[in-house]
């Protein structure tokens, strides 16, 4: 059997639709108990209008905390001073064209620098703000609630609350 290899563009459609797709999802953090956020824009994949975390799909041949910390640098133009791990979660959703979708979450909480933080995406993300877990914006991702229940108190203890 032969095989050829999929463009980034074919492989994008086919994420978490045809397989199961990986993404690493960045929860930023200042040490001082506020949590950085971006408002997908109509732009984004999916999720429009909604404030989550950061994250980006995992990469052919890159590890997952390369993804972690390339996609870092490209939607808020800054590094990681600190990660943790924090665990994983399967998010099932709906794609915007009505396909059943599963992507496996894995998640960290990273310290930054937020003098080095920027809207480096402005394409994808209509804004960014910093926000303490319990003045969260609204509408949050969809998939917040579930991180949130599983690892809330690991994402808490890695930012020193």
């Amino acid at each position: 059997m032969t095989f050829k290899k999929l463009s980034s563009e074919e492989l994008r459609k086919h994420k978490g639709v045809s397989f199961t797709g990986i993404t690493t999802v960045f929860f930023c953090h200042d040490g001082q108990g506020k949590l950085l956020l971006g408002k997908r824009s109509k732009n984004a994949r999916d999720e429009h209008g909604r404030w989550d975390p950061g994250g980006g799909g995992l990469k052919h041949g890159q590890s997952v905390e390369e993804s972690m910390k390339r996609e870092i640098l490209e939607e808020y133009g800054t590094v990681s001073k600190r990660v943790d791990f924090i665990g994983y979660f399967d998010a099932f959703r709906t794609s915007t064209d009505g396909l059943p979708t599963h992507w496996l979450a894995m998640c960290f909480a990273v310290l930054v620098d937020p003098q080095q933080v920027k809207l480096n995406e402005p394409d994808i993300l209509d804004e960014i703000g910093w926000f303490t877990l319990d003045d969260l914006p609204s509408p949050l991702h969809s998939q917040s609630h579930i991180f949130l229940e599983k690892h809330g108190d690991k994402l808490k203890e890695c930012m020193g609350l």
